[in-house]
């Protein structure tokens, strides 16, 4: 017989039964409760306010169990660690159960409350993880003891030698996606190699090892930049006597990948005696061509595929030891990326040292409103003055960015 939450997702329960199941009424066990309530509140627009009402005022010890649970479904434990929901009784919990991905502690970690971010300074866990406290001391509402402490851990950290990862763990793959694994041994840049150097095949070959599982899911997905082409690039961007033809040529592409229509495999090379532009030779790689070209291609190339829409491939161009200081600024700064690459930015270390790309990415409408948030505070007050001003960017990082401005100066006219 089908538990109840299969029914739920399957939309075989009639609505009076989905109103039960929204106040947490149903006769199922506790933990099967909770999964129907997340569920609910997640993904069903008509009783998903009440679930998440039911869920807010949730028997205490039932949330605790699920929230210690390492077998407590992913969505679930998600949805209780995410700071708009959590309920500070649960965190402790929350924060040493290994199904909760390290990506999710970062993101919680980036918007914590101060209560929050005692807690998590309490947690083993925590203090053991390099990544998640380099996003936690990105946090607004950190205290300088607070501060010392997390520098404290993380040289005690890096002083370590790194672990030797083991084959074949399914945990290893999650910690491939998390932000503890965002840079291990391949910065900086200029150990492995420099502009004019070759790039080892070892370090494309540990990138496509790392991500196999997201290569193997979007190895048919042919190059589609983030808004197009056209738009990206502009028609001045082609040489005169192919503007016509590659700007029809581009917005065809555009309309095929709208509809649906993927090409099935790479196109035939140039005509004898003609030579690709970059554009071309991009749009005839598979995604691991373009991978590779992402760590071993040029600046012009860089700039291109940091805007593909295939997430594993934009991301590739922050791994290439040749990526350069000022890529990373412009980078920053950009609309048309991924959200994914904005929020890969700040997990590298290399990059949060410049304080341009700190700058800039607070000040890119695009940037995810809790990373901006969390990085503010790094900003010059005169930087802060400036985004309070810029109306592109959320109202809630203009009013913050202004309340900052004025501690600052306030502090500063106190001196």
């Amino acid at each position: 017989m089908p538990r109840s939450i299969d029914l739920i997702r399957a939309s075989k329960l009639p609505s009076n039964m989905m109103q039960f199941a929204a106040k947490g009424a149903l006769s199922v066990p506790p933990d099967e409760n909770i999964e129907i309530l997340v569920y609910l509140a997640k993904h069903n627009k008509i009783f998903g306010d009440l679930a998440r009402m039911t869920l807010a005022g949730w028997d205490e010890n039932a949330s605790l169990a699920a929230a210690s649970n390492p077998k407590t479904p992913r969505e679930v434990l998600d949805y209780l660690v995410a700071p708009e929901n959590l309920r500070p009784k649960l965190l402790p919990a929350l924060l040493e159960n290994p199904s909760v991905a390290d990506r999710e502690l970062a993101r919680f970690a980036i918007s914590a409350s101060p209560e929050g971010i005692a807690a998590m300074l309490q947690s083993p866990r925590v203090r053991a993880s390099t990544g998640v406290l380099d996003v936690l001391r990105s946090n607004p509402y950190l205290k300088a003891d607070q501060s010392s402490t997390i520098a404290s851990l993380l040289d005690t950290s890096r002083a370590e030698p790194l672990p030797v990862p083991r084959a074949g763990s399914e945990a290893r793959v999650e910690e491939a996606n998390a932000p503890t694994a965002a840079e291990p041994a391949r910065e900086p840049a200029s150990a492995a190699t420099d502009e004019a150097g070759e790039v080892p095949d070892e370090v494309v070959s540990a990138y496509l090892t790392e991500h196999a599982t997201e290569i193997a899911a979007d190895q048919n997905k042919p190059f589609q930049p983030v808004g197009g082409i056209v738009e990206l690039l502009g028609a001045d961007y082609f040489p005169v006597s192919e503007n016509k033809e590659m700007t029809e040529i581009a917005r065809s592409e555009e309309k095929a990948a709208a509809a649906g229509v993927a090409k099935s495999k790479p196109e035939a090379g140039p005509p004898p005696g003609q030579r690709d532009n970059t554009v071309q030779k991009i749009n005839r790689l598979d995604v691991k061509g373009r991978i590779q070209l992402a760590m071993k291609g040029n600046k012009e190339e860089r700039s291109i595929l940091i805007r593909d829409g295939t997430k594993v491939v934009a991301l590739a161009v922050l791994d290439a030891p040749k990526l350069s200081d000022g890529e990373v600024e412009k980078f920053a700064l950009q609309k048309n990326v991924l959200e994914a690459v904005l929020r890969q930015i700040p997990l590298k270390r290399r990059f949060m040292k410049n304080y341009i790309v700190v700058r800039n990415l607070v000040a890119n409408p695009r940037t995810p409103l809790d990373l901006g948030l969390g990085l503010m505070k790094h900003l010059l007050t005169q930087d802060l003055k400036n985004i309070s001003a810029n109306k592109e960017i959320s109202e809630t990082v203009r009013k913050l960015a202004l309340k900052m401005y004025k501690q600052k100066l306030d502090a500063a006219n106190k001196k």
